[in-house]
């Protein structure tokens, strides 16, 4: 069941009315609007001002939060002075609504540092503003998040030091690290108290910042991966800073990792339900290298779901099998960065050598 609330009252009269259009496109599209926080609640409008900025403390992660700041006169700078709400607000997105000159832009935010922006001027049709809006946020909201792991000691004693798949990982973390792309999302603890970053952490089990991950094909169905939030540059431990991926499990929507005995194991990257949608369709592909940069020209989702979803990992997919050398691809994610695939981590980062671009286009 699709479902909705408000996680605060709107502080403004525009504010009041635009709570209002809300519950009514969401409600004329299938959505069940609820003054109470249920469980399984998919979706929550959290109004927060400049001078409080309250979390929305979700009890679930699979409840998407927007997050909604207005301001008036000349508008702020989106990353420097806007972001840090977004973050502080502990929200998956963040509206940005800001008048100036009998126009009203709002400017959503995520947290891959991506945004896209709307107008609504004096004369503009309401009911198609507000269905613009609808329809850049259903598809955010229903997706559906691969970020649980499950844990089984049951990795072959011949794999438990690695092997030369996990060398070859190494050696590429080392060039990967070279490379000195710009983390996303910016340094949460910068931003949060350390209560908000357990609650996050609890949630989500962000493992730090990260300029991309790795991943390499161990066998048919299975394949080597740099866990989350590590030194790309520093992989030594299996188990810890690589990780063995069996698989997805449908039926409990987590990814299954094998680990050696008496290891306290890393996460692993949100990014691998995505592989492992490219690994079991394309033979061929050896490896995948995904980080936060551009390439000139390439191929790029239209939809900037966010990382660690279905819906992401099936539209790259589907873009892989699209292009004409599925075992070669370079396909762009709106606002993120970069998915590339290769018969190995060699072979991809010859082919990206000197055209990497450092900052992604944001739109």
């Amino acid at each position: 069941m699709r479902n909705f609330m408000m996680g605060s009252r709107p502080s403004s009269t525009y504010l009041q009315h635009f709570s209002k259009n809300l519950i009514t496109v969401f409600s004329k599209n299938g959505f069940s609007f609820t003054n109470e926080s249920l469980e399984p609640l998919q979706l929550v409008f959290h109004f927060i001002t400049e001078d409080e900025v309250k979390p929305f403390r979700r009890k679930a992660q699979g409840t998407f939060v927007v997050a909604i700041l207005e301001s008036s006169g000349e508008p702020y700078d989106l990353f420097k002075e806007v972001y840090p709400f977004l973050i502080r607000s502990l929200a998956n997105h963040l509206i940005y609504i800001n008048h100036q000159h009998e126009k009203t832009t709002l400017h959503f935010l995520t947290p891959e540092q991506g945004y896209y922006s709307i107008e609504y001027g004096s004369g503009d049709n309401e009911d198609t503003f507000f269905d613009k809006i609808y329809e850049r946020l259903q598809p955010l909201t229903c997706s559906k998040l691969v970020i649980d792991n499950h844990y089984s000691e049951d990795l072959p004693t011949a794999l438990w030091e690695g092997n030369q798949t996990t060398l070859s990982l190494m050696e590429s973390g080392k060039r990967l690290d070279n490379m000195k792309l710009l983390p996303a999302p910016f340094p949460l603890d910068t931003y949060l108290s350390k209560r908000d970053l357990r609650h996050l952490n609890k949630l989500f089990g962000l493992g730090g910042l990260s300029y991309g991950n790795l991943s390499a094909r161990s066998s048919q169905d299975n394949f080597w991966m740099s866990a989350s939030g590590i030194d790309k540059g520093n992989m030594k431990e299996i188990g810890r800073d690589i990780l063995y991926i069996k698989g997805y499990s449908q039926e409990h929507n987590h990814i299954e990792v094998s680990i050696p005995p008496d290891i306290q194991p890393k996460r692993a990257s949100v990014d691998a339900i995505e592989h492992w949608m490219i690994y079991k369709e394309h033979s061929n592909v050896g490896a995948i290298v995904h980080v936060h940069a551009w390439m000139d020209g390439i191929e790029a989702t239209e939809i900037n779901y966010p990382c660690g979803t279905i819906e992401l990992a099936e539209t790259v997919a589907s873009l892989i099998r699209e292009a004409d050398k599925p075992e070669e691809a370079i396909i762009g994610l709106k606002n993120h960065g970069l998915t590339i695939t290769g018969p190995s981590l060699e072979n991809i980062f010859e082919r990206i050598e000197g055209k990497i671009v450092k900052q992604v286009p944001m739109n």
